[in-house]
């Protein structure tokens, strides 16, 4: 492949975590890193801009990372920033590369040629979601059963508006395990856990979920936990260690045995 945006000196487009894991869980952070590709500058934002929410999943990878390892799970989590292009939006839509994110302008994302885009798309929107498929045809073809669990985090507050949810449980068309995950987080002490909220699933605004689960019939999830609740180390270790006790028992009530 002709590279036009990514050099030698650019890490690859996402890394893997226990390539070999046995879990049926198959683990995956769409916003997992902020790295920006050195061709591009730093877009025109500042670098305490590029700390926040709006490049990257504050405390995912890390959550990732641990559960991953608790569960004996296969772990995919991309490197760029989401304002570089974003993996859990269609390619082409208006989310995809985004010239305003919440309050702050992306100067380096406006007046993109078609080559530009294609660029980002071919780059590191593809190779992302070109591995995690091959993971789950591998799965596919040596007949084990998979689960897919898309890893993300968000804000305590939007544009002045605060959010009362510790968790976020989200699901389409396909509510299987995202009603058994969302009744089991309802249970564990004190946490509130928002149904389809802070944000819902659909055709128009994600990815990930639809295209590997969805659209295979897969059993799957996508998790929202607030960062501020996973921004530290025991943060992080304690939503790892909950989720490792709850995801095999929400695939129980689907694939009991699994």
């Amino acid at each position: 492949m002709t590279r036009e945006l990514l050099t030698d000196a650019d890490p690859p487009p996402f890394t893997i975590v226990n390539a070999g894991g046995q879990s049926p869980w198959v683990l995956c952070g769409d916003h997992a890193g902020r790295t920006l590709p050195q061709c591009l500058g730093d877009l025109g934002v500042s670098e305490t801009e590029l700390r926040r929410h709006i490049a990257w999943d504050i405390g995912i990878a890390e959550v990732g990372r641990l559960l991953s390892q608790r569960l004996d799970a296969f772990l995919i989590l991309q490197t760029y920033s989401r304002l570089v292009i974003d993996m859990n939006r269609p390619p082409g839509s208006a989310q995809s590369i985004v010239t305003l994110s919440e309050y702050t302008p992306i100067p380096g994302n406006h007046d993109l040629p078609q080559t530009a885009i294609e660029a980002r798309e071919r780059e590191i929107f593809w190779p992302y979601h070109e591995r995690l498929q091959q993971e789950l045809d591998r799965r596919a073809d040596a007949q084990l059963f998979s689960a897919l669990a898309s890893l993300h985090s968000f804000t305590p507050s939007f544009k002045g508006q605060a959010r009362r949810w510790h968790a976020g449980v989200l699901y389409q068309r396909d509510a299987r395990i995202g009603r058994a995950l969302l009744d089991l987080l309802r249970t564990e002490p004190g946490l509130v856990v928002g149904d389809n909220e802070p944000y819902a699933v659909n055709d128009a605004t994600d990815y990930t979920v639809i295209a590997h689960g969805e659209q295979r019939g897969l059993a799957h999830v996508e998790l929202e936990i607030r960062q501020d609740l996973i921004d530290t180390a025991a943060g992080q270790a304690e939503w790892a260690e909950r989720l490792a006790r709850l995801l095999p028992r929400a695939l129980a009530t689907v694939a009991p045995g699994a």
